[in-house]
């Protein structure tokens, strides 16, 4: 980390290491999820919508290779546009075949190196096979691969309630075998999930430390259209957190985090369509300088309460 930063940031983070910010371009691969088949449960996560926390591209027409030239082409457009991470982020994306992995993996094949730089794959730590581990090492000899693995929060019985329905551990031995591979791991986090509690924000920054994620992602819980949690919110059963409160457990989760850990990313953003509430968001920058500002208050940065062990 920067001596004048008190966070790691992605942007930071992917200069250092290919000279440029990158930009994901978002891919909707079709897959499929435990929790909607019927193999654990059918209806997804409370929180996740039809699309599986994703474009729902390919729902609407667009196959693989139109999404990725079309997320290019906005890239380019963009001033002092550096490559692109092709991000194959709806659902479980290794809950597939081996064959269908590598299909999936082959449409970033042409654009390898000035277009794409990084492959980032998300998915669940329970639909995470050796097989699938296989094929993404083998991806890893040509270009970087992450894995996104959902922890969300650090408590079995709340994974229950929120329908996740994996465990901790199971997390855990993910993000173990995905780094034995060489492979880096992106750990996700949502803050305010029912009944999780600040105390709960600190438990899965301190697991998420402890396993050694490269990367993290957390977010304020956000309830979006014709999910479980609208009708719970609806009900009065769920409290969302405010913008100042959010910031004010960020800081308490940002503290306990490895400080070599990178922030991919500090909040989510839906479109009015399909957010129901908390209501407009801070923008990205707007919500890093007020973290940054709570932070200086406290005279505290990422990592300060972190445990030895974890470091």
């Amino acid at each position: 980390m920067n001596t004048g930063a008190r966070f790691r940031t992605f942007g930071e983070w992917t200069r250092e290491r290919f000279g440029a910010p990158l930009h994901r371009v978002a891919l909707d691969a079709g897959s499929a999820c435990p929790n909607r088949d019927g193999t654990k449960g059918h209806g997804g996560c409370v929180y996740c919508d039809v699309e599986g926390s994703g474009t729902g591209a390919l729902r609407e027409g667009a196959d693989l290779s139109a999404q990725l030239r079309a997320g290019l082409r906005r890239i380019a457009r963009r001033k002092n546009a550096g490559p692109a991470i092709a991000y194959f982020q709806s659902y479980s994306n290794t809950y597939v075949s081996t064959e269908r992995l590598e299909e999936v993996l082959r449409v970033v094949e042409p654009h390898i190196g000035r277009e794409v730089a990084a492959i980032s794959v998300a998915t669940r730590p329970d639909t995470l096979p050796e097989s699938a581990l296989d094929v993404l090492a083998r991806w890893n000899e040509r270009l970087p691969v992450w894995v996104e693995l959902g922890l969300e929060c650090a408590d079995d019985a709340r994974l229950v309630e929120i329908h996740r329905l994996h465990t901790v551990a199971e997390f855990e031995d993910a993000v173990r075998r995905t780094r034995a591979r060489g492979l880096l791991v992106v750990g996700h986090a949502i803050l305010g999930l029912p009944g999780d509690g600040r105390e709960g924000a600190r438990r899965t920054a301190e697991v998420l430390a402890r396993t050694g994620c490269e990367g993290v992602k957390v977010h304020q819980l956000m309830v979006l259209r014709k999910t479980v949690l609208e009708r719970w919110w609806r009900e009065g059963r769920v409290e969302l957190l405010d913008a100042p409160t959010y910031v004010d457990w960020l800081a308490d989760f940002v503290e306990r985090l490895g400080p070599a850990q990178v922030l991919h990313r500090l909040q989510a953003d839906a479109e009015p369509p399909h957010l129901v509430a908390p209501g407009a968001t801070p923008h990205a920058s707007v919500l890093r300088e007020r973290l940054d500002a709570e932070l200086t208050r406290r005279g505290t940065r990422q990592g300060e309460r972190c445990s030895a062990s974890a470091r």
